[in-house]
């Protein structure tokens, strides 16, 4: 059990049978009345947000998660399939567990899977990946007076906006955070 004085951010607990981590907390001490502690909750497996507040000192069930590091190895019908990198074990993940990290991950690609009481709670894919583009429109020179953007179908399906002078077939950086181009690679 955790106290209220034990909450830092990224703390993981159950509350109403589901697994909620702290995003951000304040303690108050109003100048009338008990001290208590304003939280904002992230649901961990459907990313619901959910403001809370608790009483000074109040006792919460923390829960430790594991963060292990896996291959990808392939997909398909919803379903994905990993490897551990130690014991070359394979797991099968549905597709709504894997979630956005689905877009960004190619064959042979380390992620980090996230465990919580023995059951699979999410996939995360690295901050920053190089991938190829295999569809995009010509940029027209002169088309804007200050830059601009196009879509751009990348190698594992998702459409960033990219600038005019990016290409089919060259390689750029994406931000897996926010699903936005970084910069050109090749």
């Amino acid at each position: 059990m955790a106290s209220t004085t034990d909450f830092r951010n990224g703390l993981v607990m159950r509350l109403d049978n589901e697994l909620w981590t702290i995003v951000e907390f304040q303690h108050v001490k109003p100048g009338k009345g008990g001290a208590f502690v304003r939280t904002r909750l992230k649901n961990v497996k459907t990313g619901r947000v959910l403001d809370k507040t608790f009483r000074s000192g109040e006792k919460v069930e923390d829960v430790r998660l594991e963060k292990k590091k896996y291959q990808y190895l392939y997909g398909g019908d919803n379903e994905y399939v990993f490897m551990d990198m130690q014991t070359y074990e394979q797991i099968t993940i549905a597709g709504d567990v894997v979630g956005d990290a689905s877009k960004y991950i190619k064959d042979g690609m380390e992620v980090e899977i996230l465990f919580g009481e023995g059951e699979v709670l999410g996939v995360e894919a690295p901050i920053f990946v190089e991938l190829e583009i295999i569809k995009t429109d010509p940029g027209v020179k002169g088309d804007t007076a200050s830059g601009g953007n196009k879509p751009a179908t990348l190698e594992t399906g998702a459409v960033v906006q990219v600038p005019l002078f990016i290409q089919e077939g060259e390689t750029i950086k994406v931000d897996t955070r926010t699903g936005s181009y970084v910069e050109r690679v090749k």
